[in-house]
């Protein structure tokens, strides 16, 4: 990579908000490592390499060992300005319902990846006095997760990570933020299998760009916290901070339970019973 320019990593580049993230790092002068596990990071980075940036992608699994590990072999020998650990992955239902296995790999890269592939890269941020270290967390983070159960809580395990690792580095040249998405225009409904059959799946979403560029302002100003989005999703966090758990867990539950979505008998007449 050149030397004179600064680096930024962004895991889950392939497609939505980590995308248009390292869309922005490259609009101002930034190469890019991008990652993602999936067959349109190639795509992606040829896209990322139009605006003059040296894009090096490494298409790996963060939900592995193995993944975690060919990323950050990647980075061996490279000084990264800034990181933002983008990736992550929900699943949608009831607990009871959903595959064991599915639930697993919700914790393996939204929380065992962001824990293992942030301490290494916080540590070199912290020896070179400089650097600036990022998680996509969630509105979610703010409520209990009905029918999204373990999603939510691994995005409030990222939230408080985040938001203590800022504490702890205040005094060393290095920032971390926090940025706090709701429900936006990717492909993560269809994968979490909520798309068609819940309310949040059918429901206008924010625009994933839009949420780039107010994470992009934040990251670079240094900021512990911000919500991005629309007046919408501001909304909804404030309105958190102050309604009771069972009130937020009966208004999640009436976005995410399955046969919700607009258009479905259920989602015509309210929660199924």
């Amino acid at each position: 990579m050149d030397d004179t320019r600064p680096l930024a990593l962004i895991t889950g580049a392939s497609s939505g908000i980590g995308h248009e993230l390292a869309r922005r790092f490259a609009l101002h002068g930034y190469d890019l490592v991008v990652n993602a596990e999936d067959e349109r990071l190639e795509t992606a980075a040829r896209d990322l390499r139009e605006s003059g940036a040296e894009v090096r992608a490494v298409r790996a699994d963060l939900r592995t060992a193995e993944g975690r590990y060919r990323l950050l072999d990647a980075l061996d020998g490279l000084t990264v300005d800034v990181a933002v650990l983008n990736a992550g992955v929900g699943r949608g239902g009831a607990f009871v319902d959903t595959e064991l296995a599915d639930d697993q790999e919700v914790i393996d890269l939204n929380v065992t990846a962001t824990v293992r592939l942030a301490k290494p890269l916080l540590r070199a941020m912290v020896t070179r006095g400089a650097g600036r270290l990022a998680f996509t967390s969630s509105v979610a983070a703010t409520m209990p997760g009905s029918f999204q159960p373990v999603y939510n809580a691994s995005k409030s395990f990222v939230q408080s990570f985040a938001q203590a690792l800022a504490e702890e580095v205040k005094d060393t040249g290095v920032t971390v933020t926090a940025f706090m998405p709701g429900p936006t225009d990717t492909d993560f409904f269809d994968r979490a299998g909520m798309a068609d059959d819940t309310r949040m799946g059918t429901m206008e979403k924010d625009d994933p760009a839009q949420v780039a560029e107010q994470a992009f302002e934040a990251i670079v100003r240094g900021e512990k916290k911000v919500v991005t989005g629309s007046l919408k999703t501001k909304a909804q966090e404030w309105a958190a901070k102050v309604l009771p758990d069972g009130v937020k867990a009966a208004a999640h539950r009436r976005m995410t339970e399955p046969g919700t979505g607009a258009g479905t008998e259920e989602g015509d007449s309210g929660r199924r019973e």
